[in-house]
């Protein structure tokens, strides 16, 4: 057991004026399993690149164990897997390797394939499996359930849960709550260490957050009377003051004591309300606001709008799935399941389009309006604004919602080839928002997004009910909204 000291780091990227970190300090154990959340493009992968000591910072980073950063990145894929691992680790034991690759539910024959060969699964596995083969080494795990189904996040999550000593960046609440003995969290203003796992976190943001905004309703009442106050007691004072002057009998020196005592009480109100108001500064800055937002289902005259009976896939002479059936009504939420490489995504093609090769029959309402949100976010690239007009979708709409998805105003600026893996799914979500649609069919639409941005979508869904077909991961989300789940 050791600690990890941060203190005082303050980064900035070349050619910006806006701090990613600004003297931040805080500590942590080489022996806990830390879950670093917080919203899109706030730096958490900047800070794991930070402990790597790939920038330049100002302040200071301290530890007595090596960082080794999840996903390794691998040169020469065509490389036999054992050959990968032995880059990364040389110095195992084989019985050590095969142990951990079975606490993956990984065969060993993987080790003597070429590693491009592997699904994006298995490779997870694998670099797992051979990165906590090193010893007196801290595991910067970034994302690694993006290409994970379900049944490969929960023995992933099982497998983290037997190790110690990593911060794992997941936005996927129930794989946070297998794996994580604290959070690790940025917030508006500064990073926060506690114990717990997320459901705990959550439940004490919650909590804090209430307190915050209760306590500052609390001041503002305060501070409210105090104002009303001052300015009574002030009034006052200058007129019995003025009563000085004048005729009549009267005693000068009784008619001043009062009038000095009257103001020492205005100056004493005044200096609790500056005390309330500088109690009421101190909330509300990590206060994470997240605006609702809308969604635009069409209605459509009949109730049932598609169906598949007996669908097979193929890709040249390769069957991806086969006997695929369901049918789509108003109102339906579908989640579609199964394991990476089923086929999912590829019935979502078909149903919106694309040209594939299929057998079976596939029944579309006519004129039916299909909002989509792809799985791959790669082909974006220029500027928002002429995204939104070649989509023909309101700019002004589509930043609204990019805004309501915690896109700060400078983002605007920027080419989206620049932007992080959550925000580029951000701007399909938005602009599956901003279209009019009987049916909205989604491919993995978390993929990378922030958990807060997560519960906002799903209050979204639950609020206006659209009528949707889905392919996600994240079990929570799945739960929560899905009418129905059909496994392929």
């Amino acid at each position: 057991m050791s600690l990890i000291h941060i203190s005082n780091l303050t980064f900035c990227y070349d050619g910006s004026y806006d701090p990613i970190f600004e003297n931040v300090s805080f500590g942590i154990d080489t022996d806990w399993k830390l879950g670093f959340i917080g919203r899109n493009g706030r730096g958490k992968t900047t800070f794991l690149r930070l402990l790597m000591g790939k920038y330049d910072y100002s302040g200071s980073i301290s530890a007595s164990v090596s960082f080794d950063y999840f996903p390794f990145d691998v040169n020469d894929k065509t490389q036999f897997t054992i050959d990968v691992i032995n880059l990364i680790c040389a110095d195992y034991e084989l019985w050590q390797l095969n142990k951990e690759l079975s606490l993956l539910d990984v065969s060993e024959d993987v080790l003597y394939r070429p590693f491009e060969t592997l699904s994006n699964g298995e490779q997870t596995k694998v670099l797992l499996a051979a990165l906590f083969l090193k010893q007196n080494h801290f595991l910067l795990i970034d994302e690694p359930t993006n290409h994970l189904d379900v049944s490969a996040r929960k023995i992933v999550g099982d497998y983290l849960n037997t190790k110690k000593g990593f911060i794992l960046v997941s936005h996927d609440r129930s794989f946070l709550d297998t794996c994580i003995d604290h959070v690790l969290s940025i917030n508006k203003t500064n990073i926060e260490v506690q114990k717990g796992n997320f459901s705990s976190w959550q439940s004490n943001k919650e909590w804090q957050d209430q307190f915050e905004l209760n306590e500052n309703e609390k001041l503002k009442g305060e501070i409210k009377k105090l104002s009303a106050s001052a300015k009574r007691t002030a009034t006052w004072s200058n007129e019995v003051e003025k009563s000085k002057i004048g005729t009549g009998a009267y005693d000068r020196g009784f008619i001043g004591h009062k009038a000095a005592k009257m103001m020492k009480r205005s100056k004493n109100i005044k200096s609790r309300q500056q005390k309330a108001i500088g109690e009421k500064s101190k909330l509300l800055k990590n206060i994470e606001t997240a605006e609702s937002l809308s969604i635009r289902p069409l209605s459509y005259p009949k109730n049932a709008l598609l169906e598949l009976s007996n669908i097979a896939i193929f890709y040249g002479k390769n069957q991806v799935c086969k006997d695929v059936g369901f049918t789509i009504n108003q109102g339906d939420r579908i989640a579609l399941c199964g394991k990476n490489g089923c086929g999912k995504s590829s019935i979502l093609k078909l149903i919106k389009g694309y040209p594939i090769d299929f057998n079976g029959d596939l029944n579309v309402a006519s004129n039916l309006t299909i909002s989509y949100v792809a799985q791959d976010t790669s082909f974006l690239k220029g500027a928002l604004k002429d995204f939104a007009e070649e989509n023909q979708i309101d700019e002004s709409l589509f930043k609204a919602i990019l805004r309501k998805l915690d896109f700060s105003r400078i983002q605007f600026e920027k080419n989206m080839e620049d932007y992080s893996g959550g925000q580029k799914k951000k701007v399909l979500l938005a602009k599956s928002l901003c279209e009019e649609a009987h049916l909205f069919i989604w491919d993995e639409p978390l993929n990378f997004i922030d958990v807060l941005s997560r519960i906002q979508i799903e209050e979204l869904i639950m609020a206006h009910q659209p009528t949707m077909l889905f392919v996600e991961h994240d079990i929570s989300f799945v739960r929560a909204v899905a009418t129905e789940e059909i496994r392929i």
